[in-house]
């Protein structure tokens, strides 16, 4: 296992590009913080209609870069029949252990997805397996502090978020990023409005108009949220 200083932010996407349209404008707000953020997919996302492995590596290579991500891995898991399985877990789990994340960025649990719904799942149970002692799995046992669910696309709801990250300084750059994916959000799409870009920016504007700002990007969280000051709110 590779080391890596620690990570501040670790983003769990099941396929490539899941990240940038997920949480591409947080990725870039919590990189000019000066935080350290990473992403690891689960899957290469193959077989799709317009891309191939050596494409979507290509396309992802270009979306690191304008992310300026310090950390990317991609753990090669099967595409379409992603499972909550052990070996899986495992896997995960090391990558937790490897990065030592502060916070993960996970998938919501609810999606039309059968993978997003796996990832949920893994991010979850690889979560506690991290912390393990007494096993085989390598790297000192290590408990993730939080972690907070991403929307996914696929599935027309509308669950209450737990709070709502202001993006409005890094959309141009995160739709930068999600452009570089040209095989899945350009290729074969419809030309007329509103094309798959719009609609991602859209659901953004959305967000950010329900707290007031320009953009935003909605996160979940099974637990309570703490804070040291209600300056912390706004």
């Amino acid at each position: 296992m590779d080391s890596v200083d620690p990570l501040d932010v670790l983003v769990v996407a099941p396929h490539p590009d899941d990240a940038e349209i997920s949480v591409g404008g947080t990725i870039l707000a919590c990189k000019n913080q000066g935080m350290r953020v990473g992403v690891v997919e689960l899957t290469n996302g193959e077989p799709t209609p317009h891309g191939s492995p050596e494409i979507r590596a290509a396309e992802t290579d270009r979306a690191t870069t304008i992310l300026q991500l310090d950390w990317r891995e991609n753990l090669q898991l099967p595409n379409r029949s992603l499972q909550e399985d052990l070996d899986s877990r495992r896997k995960l789990a090391v990558t937790f252990r490897q990065t030592r994340p502060s916070t993960i960025l996970a998938p919501y649990w609810e999606d039309a997805h059968p993978d997003h719904i796996a990832a949920s799942h893994l991010a979850d149970a690889a979560r506690f397996w991290s912390k393990l002692t007494k096993t085989d799995m390598p790297g000192e046992p290590y408990w993730p502090p939080q972690i907070f669910y991403f929307w996914s696309i696929h599935l027309r709801i509308h669950p209450k978020p737990a709070f709502v990250h202001d993006i409005s300084a890094t959309i141009d750059q995160k739709m930068e990023a999600v452009r570089c994916y040209e095989s899945q959000v350009i290729q074969g799409r419809p030309e007329g409005f509103p094309t798959i870009l719009d609609d991602i920016r859209d659901r953004a504007r959305y967000w950010g108009w329900t707290i007031g700002t320009a953009y935003g990007e909605p996160f979940a969280s099974r637990e309570e949220i703490a804070i040291d000051s209600l300056n912390s709110l706004s």
